[in-house]
């Protein structure tokens, strides 16, 4: 696949390639080496003696560039509470809701227990993470994990707020985080980090060391850190104790409860059971499972609210519902997950001569964690199990084959442990031709990850089925397996109706005999490697009037393999946790780039410089095909105190290893087929008739969709007649962006230390890799005459019965459909002063506002509707640090910011208009307004209905650090983040969270203390 460029691009990026004359290079870190020796210098040349700034590949002197940078410098690390690279990074105002977080002990596969940064809020797969200039390893989905950094080896963290496909290639559509080590590094330090809520959980223990030396033959830094974060139990605070928080703690505990129970029909005449058809029933407090008279009905009242309408006008009722034969999901689980880590880095430079030098690092990490929720909620008929009749403790003395028991007696505990070994090296050096000095380096990266994730919760199908299944009591008093001609040696007879807690016969309380039996140890394992060897060519070629003509050129060969295989037991489909397929796949991409910096004016009135930064990449991966991304940045600045910029940026995400290669599974579909001629779109449209003919005939006149009986549906959204299967698409292109950034920088020569930047900023992604359907497959072919979305194709299709026209087989992975707009502002505020006695004062202001969020991930005709507000989607995010000095004593003071949240009202449905808004304490609708549904109608206009909202308002954190640095060299700090023990609001929508409490926000008071000794 050729991406579509403009002309004008295509003939800067020829140029710009062959025009340059020299042979492809790549990647250097800003960590290489200064430009050309001082002392080659002649009076009529001009040398670009700088450092690299992240976002470009040319050494400049001045790193105020048309691209808005944030960096994070290792002062500012030491100066706050968050401890871990993702957590700092977490809370800058430029990134968006975290995919995974710690308070999500529900999440499963590879990326769980890591942490991942979202730059924009479009995703971690779309923000690229450097270390040291060159790029990270991710997992199988594009991830890069930043638990994986210890922040011991960590310098500085430049983060690129702007779209750099150009310079860096794939993923970094929303943005760069570089990750700038240590080196050079002279002396030794050691510290020591303890913290905990004050709830008297979640603790944070960490030691850091750090030692170097350094010679005029090179340096050698080492770095090590070992750190620990307990759990927060969800029980432990009052938003996740009850699965809809301590406002509602009776409402919506599950019916599949750890008490067991079974659903009765009428013929079994259990004599306490009031039946109205088949009925749900479970054993009695203290009764005997083999007693008939022992079963009652189950209460399966989880609360239910009754809207106003305009039969009902009034605020509208709730009843809180029942806990009783019920179970709460929250009672076990994490609300924060625990994970510990250790980590080694070693940096080490050697100067071979004097134009001549080696660079080496060496990372190594394992990270452990363990996620806890509640025991698995076994149902019978999911598995096509049933309580034999002839079990001893089935009381009907009929097969059951719909009944449930949620093992907590074994909660769902998964560990995940990741190792990863990082190895980089490069010779760099420099030369003369003529009168100018060139830098060059050639760099070797390789990073691999290994994953084993274990689980002890899942059981044997074949063992929970002989277990249910007959039984019998031995002459010896024995409970046995089977029958008396057939006992099933090893196998441990099971009550699945005897309730949590209660140690008795056929109970899986206490009795690890049925424990051993059921359970299992089940083992994934995951691997991803990505390997670089890159080239770097820079310098300048051209004396331009404004200056010199910077440039850079070079090429790169990447190569990514990875794997996931899950458990065997799981594949086979023999347990209850019926995972996926294996995983397994690899892609190469080659790469040419170059870039240039043109000085046009300089030092003239209205004009103390005008820079134009162009950049052009190509990219040539063996799976899609080819794709060429180009940039264009111009930076001028009117006057010494004001700088504007901009910049104009394509991007592209190639598809992960998992979007192409992930294992097929089966699923159970419903959908509408759109040629029914009485619930699919063929009914009223005649050109969906039309083109349900090219595939069915005249019978598209006729034709109704069948289900498993052969029948007519009867019904749309009916179950597929035979199963279908989704997975991977190897067939996908790239998604594609274009970014725009315009901004200002003022620093006014009135007010001495004070800076302002404002940048305007858009992102609009197209052909977005998305999830298909079984219903935007059919509608994309026949609703819209997509031709290459009907039949059967490698990764995507379908096909159908040639007798009968029913769709009987389809296979669906990702798809590129739809796009993504999302645009907004960034405000940065500085300023330092100095009070004389009073000590030195800085204040910095970060905050991000987003205008809108555009979404659709359909090729439907559809009125795209904004996320902006909804959930965790904030708004605006604002930071404030306030920061003090004088003498030996140190303080900080930091706000952070988040706007207001919105969510569908959960236990509501909309009403018409006119009738009042639900009054229910803390579950009000406060929002009831005529909103579109996002689809448009015939004629082209937007469909809107009205909606109920819930909206709440904004949160802020606060958090304060006191520092000394003492006489023998020390420093002691104090801290507390979240000092007023704010408490976000309630969010039953479980943004980023397994509990109704935003995964972002704070999970109370924390204090912390550090002491660093250095050497």
């Amino acid at each position: 696949m050729r991406r579509k460029t403009t002309k004008l691009f295509e003939a800067i990026s020829v140029a710009l390639i062959i025009g340059a004359g020299v042979p492809s290079v790549a990647l250097a870190g800003p960590q290489a080496q200064s430009a050309a020796p001082a002392q080659a210098a002649k009076s009529d040349v001009t040398y670009l003696d700088g450092v690299q700034v992240t976002g470009s590949r040319i050494r400049q002197a001045d790193i105020e560039t048309a691209q808005p940078i944030q960096i994070i410098t290792r002062n500012d690390i030491e100066k706050q509470g968050f401890q871990s690279i993702g957590d700092i990074l977490q809370n800058i105002t430029a990134t968006g809701n975290p995919p995974l977080s710690r308070a999500s002990p529900s999440s499963s596969g590879p990326n769980a227990g890591g942490t991942y940064i979202s730059l924009r809020d479009l995703g971690a797969e779309r923000t690229l993470v450097l270390i040291n200039g060159k790029r990270m390893g991710v997992g199988i989905n594009g991830r890069a994990d930043l638990s994986l950094i210890p922040a011991a080896a960590v310098e500085s963290i430049e983060v690129l707020k702007d779209g750099a496909s150009s310079t860096y290639g794939s993923d970094a559509i929303a943005g760069v985080v570089n990750i700038i080590t240590r080196s050079n590094f002279d002396g030794s330090s050691i510290s020591a980090y303890y913290g905990q809520y004050d709830e008297g959980d979640g603790a944070v223990k960490k030691v850091e060391f750090v030692t170097g030396f350094k010679s005029e033959r090179g340096s050698l830094t080492l770095a090590a850190e070992l750190a620990q974060e307990d759990r927060v139990a969800a029980a432990d605070r009052p938003w996740s104790r009850y699965p809809r928080s301590y406002l509602h703690p009776e409402r919506d505990w599950s019916t599949n409860s750890d008490q067991g129970g079974f659903v009765s029909r009428p013929a079994d005449a259990l004599p306490n059971v009031v039946y109205a058809g088949n009925t749900r029933v479970m054993l009695r407090p203290g009764g005997d499972p083999r007693n008939r008279a022992d079963y009652i009905n189950q209460n399966t009242d989880t609360g239910r609210c009754t809207p106003a309408s305009l039969a009902n006008p009034g605020p509208g009722t709730c009843t809180p519902g029942s806990t009783a034969g019920k179970h709460n999901s929250q009672e076990l689980a994490d609300t924060l997950i625990p994970r510990d880590w250790h980590s080694m880095y070693a940096d080490g430079r050697l100067n071979l001569s004097e134009n001549l030098s080696l660079s080496t690092n060496l990372l190594y990490t394992r990270r452990s964690s363990t996620r806890i929720t509640a025991g698995r909620p076994l149902q019978g008929n999911t598995y096509g199990i049933a309580v034999s009749k002839d079990s001893y403790f089935n009381p009907t003395g009929a097969d059951i084959t719909n009944w449930w028991r949620r093992t907590q007696e074994v909660p769902r505990e998964t560990r995940n442990d990741l190792s990863t070994l990082r190895f980089a090296t490069a010779l760099e050096g420099h030369f003369e031709v003529g009168e100018r000095w060139f830098d060059w380096d050639v760099s070797y990266v390789y990073n691999k990850n290994n994953l084993d994730m274990s689980s002890g919760s899942d059981m044997g199908l074949d063992r929970i089925a002989a277990a249910v299944g007959p039984s019998f009591r031995d002459a010896s008093g024995k409970l046995v397996c089977g029958t008396a001609a057939k006992p099933i040696a090893g196998c441990v007879p099971w009550s699945p109706f005897v309730p949590y807690g209660t140690v008795a016969e056929g109970g899986l309380t206490g009795n690890k005999p049925l424990q051993d039996y059921l359970f299992h140890v089940e083992q994934d394992r995951g691997m991803t490697a990505t390997s670089v060897l890159a080239a770097n060519l820079s310098g300048s070629v051209l004396r331009l009037p404004a200056g010199e003509l910077g440039f850079a050129v070079g090429a790169e060969q990447r190569k990514e393999r990875g794997s996931f295989i899950p458990d065997a037991m799981s594949v086979s489909g023999l347990s209850t946790n019926q995972g996926d397929n294996p995983t397994r796949g690899e892609y190469s991409v080659r790469e040419l780039y170059a870039e240039f910096q043109v000085p046009v004016l300089a030092d003239l009135p209205f004009a103390r410089e005008l820079t134009l930064n162009l950049a052009t990449r190509y990219s040539d991966y063996d799976t899609f095909g080819s794709t060429s991304n180009h940039k264009f940045g111009v930076k001028w600045k009117p006057l010494d105190t004001l700088l504007l910029r901009a910049t104009f940026a394509d991007g592209f995400r190639a598809p992960t290893i998992s979007d192409m290669f992930a294992g097929t599974s089966e699923t159970a579909s419903v959908f509408t087929d759109p040629c029914d001629v009485v619930y699919g779109s063929s009914a009223t449209n005649a050109t969906t008739r039309a083109n349900c003919r090219r595939d069915l005939g005249a019978a598209a006149d006729t034709f109704r969709q069948l289900n498993s009986a052969g029948l007519p549906v009867t019904s749309p959204n009916s179950n597929a007649p035979t199963p279908f299967y989704s997975g991977s698409n190897p067939s996908l292109d790239p998604e594609s962006s274009r970014s725009r950034t315009l901004g200002v920088v003022w620093s006014p020569s009135f007010l001495e230390g004070f800076n302002v930047a404002v940048d305007k900023w858009n992102i609009r992604i197209t052909d977005i890799i998305v999830g298909d359907t079984p219903k935007a497959m059919l509608e994309d072919c026949y609703v819209l005459g997509l031709a290459d979305r009907c039949g059967m194709r490698p990764g995507n299709g379908f096909a159908r019965d040639p007798a009968t026209g029913t769709v009987t087989s389809m296979y669906f992975g990702g798809t590129n459909a739809g796009f993504r707009d999302v645009e907004g502002y960034d405000l940065d505020l500085s300023y330092r002063y100095n009070a004389g006695n009073l000590g030195d004062f800085r204040v910095q202001s970060s905050s991000t506002y987003v205008v809108h969020d555009l979404n659709t991930s359909s090729n439907q005709p559809q009125l795209p509707l904004s996320r902006i507000g909804w959930g965790a989607d904030f708004r605006l995010r604002s930071n404030l640090n306030v920061g003090w000095e004088k003498g030996r004593f140190g303080a900080t003071f930091t706000t952070r910011y988040f706007s207001s949240m919105r969510e569908n009202c959960v236990f509501f449905t909309p009403s018409p208009v006119g009738v009042p808004p639900v009054t229910e304490p803390h579950l009000e609708c406060n929002e009831i307004v005529w909103a579109p549904t996002g689809v448009l109608r015939a004629d082209g206009t937007p469909e809107s209905q009205l909606s109920r909202r819930r909206k709440v308002g904004a949160t802020t954190f606060h958090d304060v650090q006191l520092r000394y640095e003492t006489p023998w060299n020390a420093r002691v700090t104090a801290g507390v983040n979240n000092v007023f023990k704010k408490q976000g609001p309630i969010m039953y929508s479980f943004p980023s969270s397994g509990s109704p409490y935003y995964g972002g926000f704070d999970q109370g008071r924390f204090l912390y203390v550090r002491y660093t000794q250095k050497f």
